[in-house]
């Protein structure tokens, strides 16, 4: 599976920005695709789950209400849209594709990251 994050940068506090995740063909077989982050110091952390093949998305509470995901199947792309940042949400963001529903993801349920796209929230 090749993974490519992008759209990272730094961003002031309350401001938007729209990340990018290009997966490689080989994972047509993979229908659900995960956004992960993981900040200085902390685990990595489930942040939203869409569906390729239907409307289904999930998110963690933090990131209800601010941030959206979406998907291009034609490009075989899924976004994250956040808006409001805080600088709590200074993070590398990941993504990753899966066969399977994961009701309470994590990072162990994954073989291999990407390099991941660098979030910094601050004034």
């Amino acid at each position: 599976v090749q993974l490519l994050e992008s759209g990272g940068g730094l961003v002031h506090p309350g401001g938007p920005l729209i990340l990018s995740c290009r997966v490689s063909a080989a994972t047509s077989t993979m229908s659900h695709r995960y956004w992960f982050r993981q900040a200085p110091g902390k685990e990595r952390e489930f942040v939203a789950q869409i569906l390729t093949t239907g409307p289904h998305t999930k998110y963690a509470d933090f990131a209800k209400g601010r941030f959206t995901i979406s998907r291009d199947n034609d490009m075989n792309v899924v976004y994250l849209e956040m808006t409001c940042l805080k600088p709590d949400d200074t993070a590398v963001y990941y993504c990753n594709p899966h066969t399977h529903y994961l009701a309470t993801p994590e990072s162990a349920d994954f073989r291999s990251w990407g390099q991941g796209t660098q979030v910094t929230v601050s004034s």
